[in-house]
């Protein structure tokens, strides 16, 4: 088959997966289509099983205790003016201004009346449900489909997608579970979010273990949709993962077995297992930080820009992130940490803001000068940026048992609350807003390995703060139990248990009938589950170190083996090179996921153009 359309046909997109990425793209189509490709007749089909706007990650079929971890006045879906991007700015309300919408009447939305008691109580600094967040979602997809010109038709497909194949000129064949004929397109696009996997070699031995005594195993998997009930009440649990996947974990098996909350303290309901939970660091991910801001905001990205990336990139060899990049995050990260400070906190500096920061932008990335300067200017240490000391608080700690750790993290954790929430530390909210020019910037370095997405998560992607309320009443309760950093699990055959220990204790060992990994699977195309991508892969897509799949980052097409961008095919999301944090973007933050879709929606769009023109013309 040619590239160009037989005549009467209409061009045809694919786009795989309906969640947040597959609706931000039909959006930027609706917003670019006229002034791109005026008149153009497409069939757009979108396949997915879970239904268009939230996928699978956000769909209204999933508990209601299970939150966002943004706050609504933190989340939107349309672009702004500080967004980089060539396609035009299409205005829209953040989640907090459509829901005051909803409750004027000037918006209608179909929601469960759950979900619509929620709405109704929703203000900008309230952590809404996910499937609050998906009535929106849902609402985003609709406006995207009415701003669509005419000639261009959505078509759903509620299935999976399960093979693409075509050559690199002509239409693509897509096939799909339960349907005989494949879909034929132009061009096909994967958003498909996070992937499910198969248990690498650790994975597959912890399994076998627990097959063989009779023990409960669960793998890395999105928490929502683990089969929890082989958790029994009473029973220890060893958990291996400390971030959000923990949290769900924690509501699900608390909240969701009936336990509840009064006056600060849980009072179980009795069918609760004992949470014993540890990770690397031993600590869990920094909490939202509980006031807004105020005054100058300090000048981002003032050390870290596309400058440097584009510095970076040129450079002989491949990047070495810790010896290449490290040292210019950390410098951008205290340059606002230390904007912030004095200027909001000058009597705790001992040099004018002006001459300090000219003598911090003449010194090395990482070197003696700079961190000689920071000490001679900032008195107090507790005001100094110490990056490595936050990334592993528990380097060095040890406690007599496992009874002492509890005390002793409990204390950490409820200081470090305090803290998010005092003003006085505002450097702390500049080192977030640091984190976000920095990820923004980093995208455009493909993989960079997982070192910095980890970072990146724990300390600016954590749970809202009555999260770690929550936690810190269950471990008084005694239904959570801290195991410390550093922690290992290992199988014993001889007793038929799982143990764990950890640094911070040790000597001591947890034993328990049941392990869970409470974390994703690894992004990586080498492991995963899914026959599209892993067919991707079998068909000669490059992936790197890491099996993140290689894709061009102009606009989203993927790379073959040979270096060469597929003319019809691109892949947008975490499992890419060009991924984003998965975070919602905040308003006016830049937001490169919404740069990626414009860029992609915009190159697709023009291919599609000249091809359709090229049918006309051979008609």
């Amino acid at each position: 088959m040619t590239g160009t359309p037989a005549p009467g046909t209409t061009p045809a997109l694919v786009v795989i997966g309906a969640g947040p990425r597959g609706t931000g793209v039909i959006e930027r189509i609706a917003a670019n289509a006229a002034g791109l490709s005026p008149g153009l007749r497409l069939d757009i089909h979108l396949v997915d099983p879970h239904p268009p706007g939230g996928g699978r990650i956000w769909r209204q079929d999933q508990s209601p205790l299970l939150w966002m971890n943004s706050m609504a006045e933190d989340v939107t879906m349309f672009t702004d003016d500080t967004v980089q991007q060539d396609g035009p700015v299409v205005p829209g309300p953040a989640l907090d201004a459509w829901a005051d919408d909803v409750r004027a009447g000037r918006i209608t939305v179909d929601a469960a009346p759950a979900v619509l008691a929620e709405i109704r109580q929703l203000t900008g600094q309230d952590f809404p449900s996910r499937r609050l967040q998906s009535a929106y979602l849902r609402w985003v997809y609709e406006r995207a489909l009415a701003a669509l010109p005419p000639g261009i038709t959505v078509h759903e497909h509620r299935t999976r997608a399960l093979r693409i194949t075509g050559p690199r000129g002509g239409r693509q064949r897509v096939r799909l579970q339960g349907r005989g004929e494949p879909l034929l397109a132009d061009l096909v696009l994967l958003t498909v979010g996070h992937l499910d996997a198969e248990p690498d070699a650790g994975q597959r031995e912890l399994s076998a273990f627990a097959g063989r005594h009779g023990l409960t195993h669960l793998p890395p998997d999105f928490t929502a949709d683990s089969d929890l009930t082989a958790l029994r009440a009473g029973e220890p649990v060893i958990v291996r993962g400390f971030g959000l996947a923990f949290i769900d974990l924690m509501v699900l098996l608390t909240e969701g077995r009936g336990g509840r909350y009064e006056n600060g303290e849980y009072l179980p309901s009795g069918r609760e297992p004992v949470l014993h939970v540890g990770s690397r660091r031993g600590v869990p991910y920094h909490s939202k930080i509980g006031y807004g801001w105020e005054g100058e905001r300090p000048p981002l990205p003032r050390f870290l820009g596309p400058g440097l990336t584009a510095e970076l990139l040129s450079g002989p060899g491949p990047l070495d992130f810790r010896r290449d990049v490290w040292p210019h995050v950390a410098k951008e990260l205290g340059h606002a940490h230390y904007h912030r400070l004095f200027t909001a906190h000058p009597e705790r500096t001992t040099l004018d803001r002006d001459v300090f920061e000219d003598k911090y932008a003449a010194a090395g990335p990482g070197s003696p000068e700079l961190d000689a300067l920071v000490a001679a200017s900032v008195p107090d240490p507790a005001d100094r940026l110490d990056l490595a000391a936050l990334d592993h608080p528990l380097d060095g700690v040890r406690h007599a048992s496992h009874d002492a750790l509890q005390d002793g993290l409990r204390g950490y954790i409820s200081a470090y609350l305090t803290r998010r929430h005092d003003p006085a530390h505002s450097p702390d909210l500049a080192v977030f807003l640091g984190l976000l020019s920095a990820y923004g910037q980093l995208i455009r370095l493909g993989d960079i390995g997982d070192w910095w997405h980890g970072f990146f998560s724990y300390l600016a992607s954590g749970p809202p703060g009555p999260r770690l309320e929550q936690l810190l009443a269950l471990s008084r309760a005694g239904v959570v139990r801290f195991l410390g950093a550093g922690v290992t699990v290992e199988a014993d055959e001889e007793a038929g248990l799982f143990r764990a220990g950890s640094a911070t204790v040790p000597g001591e060992r947890v034993e328990a009938r049941a392990l869970v990994e409470a974390r994703l699977p690894d992004p990586s195309l080498r492991h995963t589950s899914s026959p599209l991508l892993r067919g991707l892969y079998e068909d000669g897509a490059a992936t790197t170190g890491t099996g993140l799949l290689s894709v061009d980052p102009a606009d989203g097409r993927i790379m073959d083996r040979d270096g060469l961008a597929h003319p019809r095919r691109f892949a947008l999301g975490p499992y890419t090179t060009a991924r984003s944090s998965g975070a919602f973007t905040r308003p006016r933050t830049g937001g490169p996921a919404f740069r990626q879709n414009d860029a992609t929606a915009r190159t697709a769009l023009m291919f599609l153009r000249d091809l359709s023109c090229r049918g006309r013309l051979s008609a």
